[in-house]
């Protein structure tokens, strides 16, 4: 029996976009029938799933230097996937729900740019807060 991956990539794509990643998703889906089970609850429990496991990673290992020098491959590797699966099903679940997850990105950064002006960012100003703008819930 042949086991063939018809989504392979022939070379490492250096950009991917969201719309090719949107794509290749919602065709994964629809040739193995597994629309019936992509509602927006089962996507988003999927993706509540997936964070505990990228977050389970980092559980025990303290503060973490830029660029994981410390880390071995596998680690890095392990990591890459665990992100890999959030954003597969973040994009999904935009898609099942008709948005435009990059031009939300987009419109959310320019809303967050606004609220939080540069002559704003003095340290006694962005101390108050551990989490960055780019990631509000306003």
């Amino acid at each position: 029996m042949e086991n063939s991956c018809e989504f392979a990539f022939p070379t490492k794509p250096k950009d991917v976009s969201l719309q090719e990643l949107r794509d290749r998703l919602a065709e994964f889906a629809e040739v193995r029938g597994w629309d019936q089970y992509h509602s927006p609850r089962n996507l988003l429990l999927a993706l509540v799933g997936e964070v505990g496991e990228l977050s389970e990673i980092f559980q025990w290992k303290g503060e973490v230097a830029r660029g994981l020098p410390n880390w071995s491959p596998d680690d890095k590797e392990h990591l890459e996937e665990e992100l890999s699966d959030v954003l597969l099903y973040l994009i999904r679940l935009a898609d099942v729900c008709g948005l435009d997850l990059g031009q939300a990105a987009l419109t959310k950064i320019v809303k967050n740019a606004r609220k939080y002006p540069i002559a704003d960012q003095s340290p006694s100003s962005s101390s108050s807060s551990s989490s960055s703008s780019l990631t509000t819930s306003n």
